[in-house]
């Protein structure tokens, strides 16, 4: 039975709500990255395109830093929290201003899957060694 490797992507300051991004990373959460990656490139939200940019991030992690097989990744955490809040003023009636705020998200994503086997040294042949 092979080991079981776990990466994680993060995404910061994304500006987008944090509620409006949560509702597309409900519909990849569990499922498999390369399900996921699929079922964002078809979802018609602004927020699909983020979500997909760090759960491919964070696929990529496991496969080129940590060796992980790329068919066996699943998503086993995603978060979306609320990141900083930015005040602003607009315009309105009779030189006054109305405040509103633009807030930011923070997706989080870690990935599990099985590690790749290792790959053992080719033995040198007795042959080549006598011929040098």
């Amino acid at each position: 039975m092979s080991n079981t490797i776990t990466a994680k992507a993060i995404a910061r300051g994304v500006q987008q709500t944090p509620r409006k991004v949560g509702l597309v990373a409900s519909l990849v959460r569990g499922r498999t990255v390369a399900d996921a990656l699929v079922i964002l490139e078809h979802t018609p939200k602004r927020a699909a395109k983020p979500v997909a940019k760090v759960i491919a991030s964070a696929a990529a992690n496991a496969t080129n830093t940590f060796g992980a097989k790329e068919d066996t990744l699943v998503i086993d955490n995603l978060q979306v929290t609320s990141g900083p809040r930015l005040k602003r003023f607009r315009p309105i009636a009779r030189g006054s201003a109305n405040p509103y705020i633009k807030r930011t998200a923070h997706i989080s994503v870690v990935v599990r899957g099985d590690e790749k086997p290792k790959k053992k040294p080719a033995a040198k042949k007795a042959d080549e060694k006598e011929t040098k």
